[in-house]
């Protein structure tokens, strides 16, 4: 006769993927080490999820931001609401695909620095992780900016929700931190070296080319201002 055993039975079956909502909502909402662990190392984590949520993301608040500028150009020179709507959706379909491409590629490639840097500090994430976390809650935030921008027509109250948009700016670079820290399971200080020394040496980088050219130019735009002052003497 067979005893019965006291062993555990353990299911291996993987939890079932989130939906792209909840993961969002948990992004924004909870933004703890414990939570960015949890998206980064989910079943459905990939960087091509992580791609469309942006694609999707840049294309609707291309959209809403078209519709601003179209408004508050038919306002200035007396246009309708309903040109301005035609002529925003015309720019939507044209440009936006081409401009989510580009705004997915600076993205990634702001990503990939981002971890190549958190690497050199011993961190132990991986592309595909931090991108797919930072996505959850870009991807989010940036519909809200998209939001924004549409109350900011209103007078006196517009102020208000560029504030708004600034503490948004704000809480995306904590939120940005958070994320590179839970991924790469270091200290707060080579979080905060991962998301801003890249962005530091670029600007280093791009002040010192304008510089070199405008000091090569330097000679070339004396002489075009002495020949204009010439002309005008004579």
């Amino acid at each position: 006769m067979n005893e019965p055993t006291n062993t555990p039975v353990f299911d291996s079956t993987p939890p079932a993927p989130e939906p792209f909502y909840k993961v969002w909502i948990k992004a924004l909402t909870k933004p703890n080490e414990q939570a960015y662990s949890e998206i980064a190392t989910s079943p459905d984590a990939s960087p091509n999820k992580a791609y469309l949520w942006l694609a999707i993301s840049y294309i609707l608040t291309f959209f809403v931001v078209m519709l601003v500028v179209f408004v508050s150009t038919s306002n200035l020179y007396g246009g309708s609401l309903g040109n301005a709507l035609g002529s925003s959706l015309i720019a939507v379909i044209c440009g936006a695909p081409i401009g989510a491409v580009i705004g997915v590629l600076v993205y990634a490639l702001e990503i990939a620095i981002i971890q190549w840097v958190a690497k050199l500090f011993k961190g132990t994430g991986t592309y595909s992780q931090l991108i797919y976390v930072f996505a959850a809650f870009t991807a989010p935030l940036t519909l809200i900016s998209g939001v924004i921008s549409l109350f900011s027509l209103i007078p006196f109250i517009g102020l208000c929700f560029s504030i708004v948009s600034i503490g948004l700016g704000i809480y995306s670079l904590v939120l940005m931190v958070t994320a590179t820290k839970a991924v790469n399971n270091f200290g707060w200080g080579e979080a905060i070296g991962s998301v801003f020394l890249p962005g530091i040496v670029i600007g280093l980088l791009c002040g010192c080319l304008v510089v070199g050219v405008m000091m090569l130019l330097g000679p070339m735009i004396g002489d075009v201002f002495s020949t204009i002052n010439q002309s005008l003497i004579y």
